[in-house]
């Protein structure tokens, strides 16, 4: 009987094993995978963030950096005409984008000089001597320039004859040449606006340069010279003179100015 009883209780045991393993398997394998899974803990159990884990197994990529980015989204600088210059352009780079002055030629024509007169304006600021023009021409409030002559205006027009001196106003180039053609572009903001020029003469003088050339605005036109000359100061003096149409006559006082434009000694 012993035996009896010790196989009825191994086989209880065995049938309550297989129960207990039938209850806690599931019945399809793929109930496993449909547990839920529990939350991360909300501090990561490493020192190294889950980024620099995720940047770290990938593979790094390029990316442009800020200032390559900034300089490819910039604009192309251009120089504007008649305003200042263009980031990163130069003082010539701007005068030959500028399509109101034409390129010089390289034949221009030559001025016969003519006798300037007794009469002389002194200024003391360029080192400058320049011829006092007569009647018509008068002295004239010299302000914003060091001196000042103009031929009176005529009914129903507000252009009129001047001729002013005063220290070079734009930059100085090694070329007296091209410091005379950055100074006549710089009248045209002493012109109506839209105006154009059309060089006429462009020769050396002793210490200098001098050009003659019309202004085109419209369907008008105005006569013009500068004399860019080293009157010893610390920057070179400039003469400057114009006459509209309206005052042709008066077109020979230009020769008659860039004749007598020397130095004050």
């Amino acid at each position: 009987m012993r035996d009896v009883y010790r196989g009825l209780a191994v086989v209880t045991a065995v049938a309550v094993v297989t129960v207990t393993l039938v209850m806690l398997l599931p019945s399809r394998p793929d109930e496993v995978a449909a547990r839920p899974v529990a939350a991360p803990s909300a501090v990561p159990t490493s020192s190294t963030p889950p980024s620099a884990s995720a940047s770290a197994s990938s593979e790094p990529s390029v990316s442009p950096s800020p200032v390559d980015s900034a300089a490819a989204a910039a604009p192309q600088a251009t120089p504007t005409p008649g305003s200042s210059l263009a980031p990163g352009y130069t003082a010539m780079e701007a005068l030959y984008a500028d399509p109101r002055v034409p390129k010089l030629p390289k034949k221009a024509a030559r001025l016969k000089m003519t006798k300037p007169g007794r009469g002389v304006v002194k200024d003391p600021r360029t080192g400058l001597v320049v011829p006092r023009l007569g009647r018509p021409w008068k002295a004239h409030h010299a302000a914003p320039f060091t001196s000042k002559q103009v031929l009176p205006l005529r009914r129903g027009s507000n252009q009129r004859g001047m001729l002013v001196t005063c220290p070079l106003p734009i930059e100085e180039q090694k070329s007296a040449r091209d410091t005379a053609l950055l100074a006549a572009r710089w009248t045209l903001n002493h012109h109506p606006k839209g105006g154009r020029i059309r060089w006429q003469v462009s020769q050396p003088i002793k210490g200098g340069w001098l050009l003659t050339y019309q202004v085109r605005y419209g369907k008008h036109v105005s006569r013009a010279a500068v004399v860019v000359l080293d009157g010893g100061m610390a920057k070179p003096g400039l003469a400057f003179v114009t006459v509209p149409e309206s005052q042709r006559n008066r077109w020979r006082d230009i020769t008659r100015v860039v004749s007598g434009v020397r130095v004050l000694g």
